[in-house]
C-alpha cells in the first residue's frame, strides 16, 4: 500500500468518527507528530558539531551574513 492510499484509507477511519473519537483521534496524532519531531532532534543533536553549526547559523542570520539561493546559484 503507497502513502496516497494509506492517507485516503485514514481519511475514511476519520470521517466516520464521532466527534468524541475525533478528538482522542487528533491528540493521538498530535503525540505521534511531537515524538517524531523529538526523535529526530535527538538524531541532529547526536551528530559532532551539529549544535554548534546550528547555532553559528542562527547568528550569521541575525547579522546578516547569508545569502539568497538565487545568489547562490548564480556564484555556483
Amino acid at each position: 500500500m503507497n502513502i496516497s492510499e494509506i492517507r485516503n484509507q485514514v481519511k475514511h477511519y476519520v470521517d466516520q468518527l464521532s466527534p468524541e473519537k475525533l478528538i482522542i483521534a487528533v491528540d493521538f496524532l498530535s503525540y505521534l507528530a511531537e515524538r517524531d519531531s523529538q526523535e529526530a532532534t535527538e538524531e541532529l543533536l547526536k551528530i559532532a558539531g551539529f549544535k554548534e553549526a546550528f547555532e553559528k547559523g542562527k547568528e550569521d542570520v541575525l547579522e546578516e551574513r547569508v545569502i539568497s539561493v538565487s545568489e547562490l546559484k548564480r556564484k555556483y
